[in-house]
Order: C-alpha cells, then sequence, then structure tokens
C-alpha cells in the first residue's frame, strides 16, 4: 500500500484564490471509494494501491484544464514501503508515541 501526497497548482488564471479549483479535484474522489484521503491546506494525501492513485492524480491534474487554467503545475511525492503494511495513521502514531517517551 501506498501513501501518496499531490499538490496541484492551476496557473493563469485570473484569480490567485484556488479553492474552488480543489474543490472541483475532490470531486474525482467519488470514483475512487476504495482510496484513503486526506485533505491538508497545502494538498491531499492518499492511501492505497499505487496505480490506482496514480490514475486519480492524472484525472484530478486534467481539472483545473477543464476549468480554464492554462498551466497546471503537480507536485507528487509517493511513499511506497514493500516491507510491511504502512497507513497514514500508522505513521502518526509511530511519531505520536515517540513523543510521550
Amino acid at each position: 500500500m501506498a501513501i501518496v501526497e499531490v499538490t496541484i497548482t492551476p496557473l493563469g488564471t485570473a484569480s490567485t484564490s484556488v479553492s474552488h479549483y480543489v474543490a472541483e479535484c475532490h470531486k474525482a474522489l467519488k470514483d475512487y471509494p476504495e482510496i484513503k484521503y486526506q485533505l491538508t491546506p497545502m494538498g491531499t494525501i492518499f492511501e492505497g494501491d499505487l496505480p490506482t492513485i496514480l490514475e486519480l492524480i492524472q484525472k484530478m491534474h486534467e481539472v483545473p484544464f477543464d476549468k480554464g487554467a492554462l498551466r497546471v503545475s503537480t507536485s507528487i511525492k509517493i511513499d511506497d514501503r514493500r516491507d510491511k503494511a504502512g497507513t497514514m495513521e500508522g505513521k502518526l502514531n509511530s511519531v505520536r508515541e515517540k513523543l510521550t517517551t
């Protein structure tokens, strides 16, 4: 299982605000109920099968173009651990445990 962070930034728009683009991108998630996700102030984190997540990101990358952006910059960070199953919550719990000792 992979944990992937993505930030999709529309460029060449009439406004510096991007929240409506983010909301439109997130509508693509309805087609991927198997993907767990967390919206953050700076991007979105996904948990699931890597090929499925990459397919989702590709669809999300196209959304700003469909909404009038002239350029889109997408940054992807992938944590694909193969020695044991990892989850977003597991990673957070690992740090929390170390904070209490």
